[in-house]
């Protein structure tokens, strides 16, 4: 019988997670045959045993009369004997489908629409002010932009310890909408750039947001991993955040401008860091491969000195501008996605931090499910929501 086997092949490249433009491993799957044991029916023809058939021998003298007789035997005509019946032997078909038991990955739950973690899932929540930062994402599910009253809905069910929320982009208001909540809250800011093509529209957007007062605010990023992912060239960013400054110094504002990209492109363009007053990098032990999530803390500490050596300023302050664990999605080698091991990632990085918390922002304060998932991201783009959750608006 013949039998196939199910092989994921995973190139091993560490990419980033956050935004919806993100690029990250793709995933294979390739079905191989091998060939097994072959069936072979064999049929045989066997003869019957040869006989000898009498015959009586005449001898005659010349004149044709009898002088004596013998009897001899001569062999007889091999006939073959009757074949046995034939025996109906049904046909092997090979059927792939029939050899191989279907794969399937656990089914993780589906998203909890609820202003708390369910009471299985851990809340990760270390209770207090820690320092650590949080993403946060202002779209309903369909991609629709959040008012502000769904926002502060949601911010209700965010815990207090992160004192710094991170956001992307200048659309749907909301700078001016989440300012409005850090400010009640007492947290700053890390506001954002998505789109670099047209830099004064989107500083006089978040000018107008600030109103003249810029003391919410802890850092604005000019783009999201725009050298990861090809969108730009790392001189072409550099020269988008000596604008950025330019412009924010003429309103006032004289706090960090970065650039964010994932911690391998800039160890591959320090110019990103050089430019910028600190280096900030999104870093996903998820999709290094080789990482269990109870290990994700350490591999942060081990991978920002691979970055620093390469920094024109060796002591320039690196701040983990994402990091987190999905709950949910298809397995990256060591790196598998489940609530559990969600909470060990978020548990291990907290630790790893605890002296320094204001230099890991995690990844994210909800499920994005306006987001797409797909294969390159392991399924799980919609997936890295704390505990699971969906935000409570919707």
């Amino acid at each position: 019988m013949k039998y196939s086997t199910f092989i994921a092949a995973i190139p091993l490249l560490q990419l980033a997670a956050a935004q919806p433009h993100r690029r990250r491993h793709v995933h294979e799957h390739q079905l191989i045959k091998k060939d097994g044991d072959v069936v072979v029916t064999v049929v045989n023809t066997v003869y019957a045993e040869a006989t000898d058939s009498p015959q009586v021998i005449v001898y005659v003298d010349q004149d044709g009369k009898p002088v004596s007789t013998t009897t001899e035997g001569l062999p007889a005509v091999q006939t073959p004997a009757p074949a046995p019946a034939p025996v109906e032997v049904a046909p092997v078909v090979e059927s792939i489908a029939a050899a191989v038991p279907a794969v399937s990955y656990p089914a993780a739950p589906e998203p909890v629409k609820t202003t708390a973690a369910p009471a299985s899932t851990p809340t990760y929540s270390s209770g207090g002010n820690t320092g650590f930062g949080l993403v946060y994402s202002p779209y309903n599910a369909d991609g629709t932009c959040k008012s502000l009253s769904q926002i502060q809905e949601d911010f209700k069910a965010i815990s207090t310890e992160y004192t710094l929320i991170r956001t992307y982009g200048t659309d749907c208001n909301q700078i001016a909408n989440v300012l409005t909540i850090v400010k009640e809250r007492k947290n700053k800011l890390f506001a954002g750039i998505f789109d670099i093509s047209d830099l004064p529209t989107q500083v006089a957007t978040i000018v107008k947001a600030a109103n003249g007062d810029w003391s919410s605010f802890d850092t604005i990023s000019v783009g999201n991993e725009l050298v990861n992912s090809g969108a730009a060239s790392a001189s072409t960013v550099v020269a988008a955040i000596g604008t950025v400054r330019g412009l924010l110094k003429t309103a006032g504002y004289t706090g960090n401008v970065v650039t964010v990209d994932t911690l391998v492109a800039s160890r591959a363009n320090p110019s990103l860091c050089d430019a910028s007053d600190y280096c900030a990098v999104n870093c996903h032990p998820f999709f290094d491969g080789n990482v269990a999530a109870a290990d994700s803390g350490n591999f942060l500490t081990t991978q920002i000195p691979t970055l620093q050596e390469k920094l024109a300023n060796k002591s320039q302050k690196i701040v983990v501008t994402e990091t987190g664990w999905p709950w949910k999605g298809l397995p990256n080698g060591a790196a598998v996605a489940s609530l559990p091991n969600q909470a060990a990632a978020i548990s291990s990085i907290k630790k790893s931090f605890a002296s320094n918390p204001e230099s890991v922002i995690l990844f994210t304060a909800f499920n994005d499910m306006w987001k797409k998932n797909t294969p390159f991201q392991f399924e799980a783009e919609q997936y890295w929501g704390m505990g699971g959750t969906n935000p409570p608006s919707g």
